[in-house]
């Protein structure tokens, strides 16, 4: 899922390119996409782009008239920027915006249509779609490390809650999480308050440092190569792959349809974290250290 750097580009990229612009018409080819009737979607043909705004890892597009369409590329959703009038034919082609110098495509790749798109009117509606996490950038320790312990859960669970902090998921928790030397699993109210400040500042660093990357990747072009796994990455989607600062081989433990990556040496003092399918089928033979591995 693109998170907050991806789409902090995907908003710079956009800014440049219809801002100031008229939409002349949406088409959609999946009907499983728009997830409003009023106002209806082709309230905004014709309307002038005004804003452009990050709802978490939600897009804001802002109309003339107090329109917005609000877009959630969900898992596998992504933006493209093509010609005047480009086709929708494709099978993962789910909608065309046509601007007067280009048309954005959203695409979504497999069977699953989770990508949804909202069409509210005023800044009230506008709110609904917020989650209400925490900015990490203007958060000062005391606000991040409240927002924190707010609940008893894991690291990796509270940073991915959107309404905890905002615009973090599954790929940059990891790196965050490595950034911080701490484990994953580390319950947030047992957090020293030392480990917490790191993880603030890690968190920032690592947001900032990817950020900056993806920016510079991009340049002045649209983004298209968005993906949770990037050859630059410390550990997610690097299993079995030697850390990058201590050399210990990435561990991931699978859950559901995710995954958490992390380094035992630098996060979990040696220990490799249980799997909850595959520390059960091997039972005694399962590595409970690096040294077993």
């Amino acid at each position: 899922m693109p998170e907050l750097p991806d789409i902090t580009v995907y908003v710079d990229a956009l800014k440049r390119r219809v801002v100031g612009r008229r939409l002349d018409r949406v088409r959609v080819r999946s009907p499983f996409l728009v997830r409003t009737f009023d106002p209806p979607l082709d309230s905004v043909g014709g309307r002038t782009v005004r804003e452009i705004t990050r709802l978490g890892k939600r897009i804001a597009i802002e109309f003339d008239g107090d329109l917005w369409l609000v877009l959630h590329l969900m898992i596998a959703g992504r933006l493209h920027w093509k010609l005047p009038g480009a086709g929708v034919g494709s099978k993962g082609t789910l909608a065309a915006f046509d601007f007067p110098d280009g048309t954005l495509l959203l695409t979504e790749a497999g069977s699953k249509h989770r990508a949804s798109l909202h069409v509210v009117r005023g800044r009230e509606a506008l709110r609904v779609h917020d989650p209400g996490g925490l900015d990490v950038f203007a958060a000062t320790p005391e606000e991040f490390d409240s927002a924190l312990r707010r609940e008893n859960h894991t690291l990796k669970r509270t940073l991915t809650d959107p309404r905890v902090f905002d615009g973090i998921g599954n790929a940059y928790s990891d790196e965050i999480l490595h950034r911080a030397r701490l484990s994953p699993f580390l319950l947030t109210q047992k957090l020293p308050a030392e480990d917490a400040r790191r993880l603030l500042d890690a968190t920032r660093e690592v947001l900032r440092e990817w950020i900056d990357r993806l920016r510079e990747q991009a340049g002045d072009r649209f983004p298209e190569k968005v993906t949770a796994f990037r050859p630059e990455m410390a550990v997610h989607g690097k299993f079995g792959r030697p850390c990058p600062v201590c050399g210990a081989p990435v561990q991931r433990v699978r859950y559901a349809d995710n995954e958490t990556n992390y380094c035992p040496g630098c996060q979990t003092g040696g220990r490799i974290l249980a799997d909850r399918s595959l520390s059960r089928l091997l039972k005694d033979d399962w590595p409970g250290h690096l040294d077993d591995l």
